[in-house]
């Protein structure tokens, strides 16, 4: 999916969705409950945030039993990806907090197990 640059960039002008996003960059794929914990804000403002991430078709979700994932749409385009991910790079200090919060959850959910 090609995303317009004017989407891409009103999705991302919000720092909780901001934040959101470079987490998922980072974690490759993160529960619901893990970013509330990251950023230490509610499920209800976290699921808002993310419904709108969605509608930009920067995310995709899967429901593992009472888990939700989330994860880069697949069909992101290249050129949003690369950014993203550049982003991250950069400026891997603005979610340095959130990862440090998310380091210390415990009971954090597991992941399937990916085979090739």
């Amino acid at each position: 999916m090609v995303t317009s640059p004017l989407s891409l960039f009103k999705a991302l002008a919000d720092d909780t969705r901001l934040q959101l996003v470079l987490l998922i960059v980072a974690e490759g794929e993160i529960c619901v409950c893990e970013m509330t914990h990251a950023l230490n804000e509610t499920q209800p403002k976290i699921s808002r945030h993310l419904a709108l991430l969605r509608q930009a078709g920067l995310l995709a979700d899967r429901r593992a039993g009472q888990w939700v994932y989330y994860r880069l749409a697949d069909d992101l385009d290249n050129g949003s990806k690369t950014l993203l991910r550049q982003t991250h790079q950069h400026f891997q200090h603005y979610i340095a907090p959130a990862l440090s919060r998310l380091a210390t959850m415990g009971n954090r959910p597991e992941r399937q197990q990916q085979c090739c």
